[in-house]
């Protein structure tokens, strides 16, 4: 889910946009089919012996835990997203409740970037952003390609900061 076309500024265009690495999938996936495992074998070993109420049970009961251990990590990864624009960075998280937090970048103190071994390995990293307010400073995890995502953030705050500069007093632009 991209960031609406209302919320841009006027002048303001989307120059990347992400979500976490696909690797936060990996677990709930694997719990998914073993959990669909179980199931599939739990109805096959009912059978014709019980009544349809047991093999009803053991679906819904699966049902109702595939959605709390794959589905809803599935929606949470696909909905977190972080849109860079030319003025700010955009978090937008949530299923039901949708929050989010905007840094302009002109604001911006310092980014760097943050890459464990897994993360090598992965070709991603946590990229965390400081700027000029009381609050922490925002942790964009496990964002893919964290090197080049990393040069475009920069590349942006040097140009915001070059833009807004102001002119010392007695010269001119």
């Amino acid at each position: 889910m991209s960031l609406s076309r209302k919320l841009l500024l006027d002048g303001e265009e989307v120059v990347e946009e992400t979500r976490t690495h696909i690797k936060v999938l990996f677990v709930p996936f694997l719990l998914g089919l073993v959990l669909m495992g179980v199931a599939g074998f739990a109805v096959g070993f009912i059978g014709s012996r019980g009544d349809g109420w047991a093999r009803g049970i053991v679906i819904a009961v699966a049902a109702v835990l595939f959605v709390i251990t794959t589905l809803i990590p599935f929606l949470r990864w696909y909905l977190w997203t972080y849109t860079l624009t030319n003025l700010r960075i955009v978090e937008q998280r949530g299923i039901l409740t949708r929050t989010g937090r905007v840094i302009p970048l002109m604001r911006i103190n310092d980014v760097n970037y943050e890459k464990h071994l897994n993360d090598r390995l992965l070709g991603c990293g946590t990229l965390v952003v400081h700027d000029a307010s009381q609050q922490e400073g925002l942790k964009l995890h496990d964002i893919p390609r964290i090197e080049r995502f990393h040069r475009t953030v920069s590349g942006l705050v040097f140009d915001a900061h070059d833009t807004h500069q102001e002119v010392p007093r007695g010269e001119s632009s």
